[in-house]
């Protein structure tokens, strides 16, 4: 990129350097008619050249393309391009930004060590939301764009390779819909019951799943075993148990699961409130422990949680480990009440 700057200098109204097409403006031209002006990054044209003559400016700063640059606009769209996966679309150019977009409703996931690859590309730029996310289609999941104005080819298709080689440095995967039983142990009012009830069928419904009337049973293993066959015969291929003593290995919950066959993978997630979660797995179902405070809480670990479930991942005590990040929760439910 060879860069120019033409000055009138000679009193005549001619330049020391003419402008020619294939240049691009590194910055913009203003004319007294503002529809006749050009913008920065316009590549000029034959027709541009000669009506740039008879404009009233004093300096022109221009780029002339060297062989294998690429103009911003076709580098950034091929970098947005190689940077969409399953679930996201690109949007119009913007501002100097190519949009990418969920395609539909799911959670972002962002390959965090492929982005950084790419961006240590000088020139390359992709910027995302954080992974994990919960979207909705329409959602604006990252930008892609160039910083120069032009970009060497290479450059441009080692970007390229990077984001390809993931499926794309940023994907959505959809909800699954699923039918979801849960089995409450505690003693609740009806009002009580009647909200967690309704906030629960509410939260499900948006993720496109749906909620078995809910079971509430005595803190005694016989009646919860027979709630969770009940939940199991009904289609429930998630369980949620509610009301839990997770540090308890004697809690009748846990006696009536280990009954069963369900394997406990691990109690306890690094995340609060909820920290004293925990999953399991019979038959292709998963169980979850959701601690008391997940019932009424604007935000728990069960908010992280059941997203990733219902997007199909494996929730083993590796995937859980991983919810750390972001894991404190507390500031952000004062803020959401501020």
């Amino acid at each position: 990129m060879l860069a120019h700057r033409i000055i009138r200098d000679r009193g005549d109204g001619d330049a020391v350097i003419v402008p020619r097409a294939g240049w691009v403006l590194a910055r913009g031209v203003s004319s007294a008619d503002a529809d006749r002006g050009f913008a920065k990054g316009h590549i000029l044209q034959e027709a541009d050249v000669t009506r740039l003559l008879t404009m009233p400016w004093r300096e022109l700063h221009v780029v002339e393309p060297e062989p294998g640059e690429i103009h911003e606009a076709e580098a950034g769209l091929r970098i947005a391009q190689a940077s969409a996966g399953q679930g996201v679309e690109v949007g119009a150019l913007g501002g100097g930004h190519w949009p990418l977009t969920a395609a539909q409703r799911g959670l972002l996931r962002v390959s965090v060590e492929a982005l950084t690859r790419l961006n240590d590309i000088p020139g390359a730029c992709v910027y995302t939301r954080f992974d994990g996310q919960v979207v909705d289609a329409g959602t604006v999941v990252a930008r892609a764009k160039v910083t120069p104005l032009l970009l060497a080819r290479d450059a441009v298709e080692k970007a390229e390779q990077v984001a390809q080689s993931v499926g794309g440095l940023v994907q959505v995967a959809p909800f699954a819909p699923m039918t979801v039983g849960v089995v409450v142990q505690e003693t609740l009012d009806a009002g009580a019951a009647a909200r967690f009830a309704t906030g629960l069928s509410e939260k499900l419904a948006w993720f496109g799943s749906r909620l078995l009337p809910p079971v509430f049973v005595a803190p005694a293993d016989v009646a919860i075993a027979e709630a969770v066959a009940g939940v199991v015969a009904a289609g429930g291929t998630v369980v949620l148990m509610v009301g839990t003593r997770a540090l308890d290995p004697l809690d009748p919950a846990f006696v009536a699961l280990r009954a069963i066959g369900v394997d406990l993978d691990r109690f306890g997630v690094p995340v609060h409130p909820g920290s004293l979660s925990w999953i399991g797995h019979w038959q292709a179902r998963t169980f979850v422990g959701v601690p008391t405070c997940g019932l009424f809480s604007q935000l728990t670990s069960f908010d992280l949680i059941l997203p990733r479930l219902l997007a199909g991942e494996e929730l083993n005590a590796h995937a859980l480990s991983r919810l750390a990040h972001g894991g404190l929760l507390a500031g952000a439910n004062r803020e959401s009440r501020q």
